[in-house]
């Protein structure tokens, strides 16, 4: 198997905004687990060799000899125990990328509707700039508020954008900013901060509003409802 572009999927969240006792990675949409949507596209992607998966210790028996056989997903190389923040489960995931890869593709369990093409305009930014993101443009008009909710200005929202995932990124680039940040205990939200603080270029790939990420409860309904959609199209399409 070719290992120059690999998939980290980090899917060790607790999920506390969900309520309840099963992390949110594993909740059903459509009728199968959430991360099963994410793996779906990456195992179907021509440009992606690899994937591997960053979940709770407890899980690890499950997605790799139930999970990972009952969807056929043959790209799953390795289920890694993930660490207490979504950064530390990339990092525990990079270490165990093969050394002749080229790019990593990070991509969070709970965005289920990435597309095929948003994956390879990632990847072909990434070998192209170093760095790419999949990001939308700010729509709304942007408020900064101050004590007492009190709005102090209105913000510049042409040059804002919000940055989605897949991220794609130079191999040993990533694996050096994760390095450094854990050493000096510096702590982002997404990879491409990481990047950005080295000083490497990032550019933005633009994404789909459908690219949500499932943190509460209204957005699995919302989730739903694009499947539904989309399921729709397909079955309008085939006829």
């Amino acid at each position: 198997m070719n290992n120059r572009t690999v998939a980290l999927v980090p899917a060790a969240g607790r999920g506390l905004r969900m309520g309840g006792a099963v992390p949110k990675q594993f909740l059903a949409l459509g009728g199968e687990p959430l991360v099963v949507h994410s793996l779906r596209v990456l195992q179907r992607s021509p440009v992606i060799d690899q994937i591997i998966l960053a979940v709770p210790q407890a899980d690890l028996d499950y997605c790799l000899n139930d999970l990972a056989v009952r969807f056929g997903f043959s790209k799953i190389t390795r289920v890694v125990a993930g660490g207490k923040e979504r950064q530390d489960s990339v990092r525990h995931a990079l270490e165990h990328v093969p050394e002749e890869t080229e790019i990593v593709v990070v991509h969070d369990a709970v965005r289920p509707f990435l597309t095929e093409q948003m994956v390879a305009e990632v990847v072909e930014a990434a070998r192209r700039e170093g760095g790419a993101i999949i990001a939308l443009p700010m729509r709304d008009t942007v408020k900064q508020v101050g004590p007492e909710h009190r709005i102090e200005q209105t913000v510049d929202r042409k040059p804002l954008w919000l940055a989605q995932t897949p991220q794609a990124f130079r191999c040993d680039r990533l694996l050096h900013v994760h390095r450094k940040a854990h050493a000096e205990g510096v702590h982002a939200t997404d990879d491409a901060f990481l990047f950005e603080r080295a000083g490497y270029p990032v550019v933005v790939v633009e994404g789909s509003g459908e690219n949500i990420k499932v943190t509460r409860p209204e957005d699995i309904v919302i989730g739903e409802a694009i499947l539904a959609s989309r399921r729709s199209d397909n079955m309008k399409g085939s006829v």
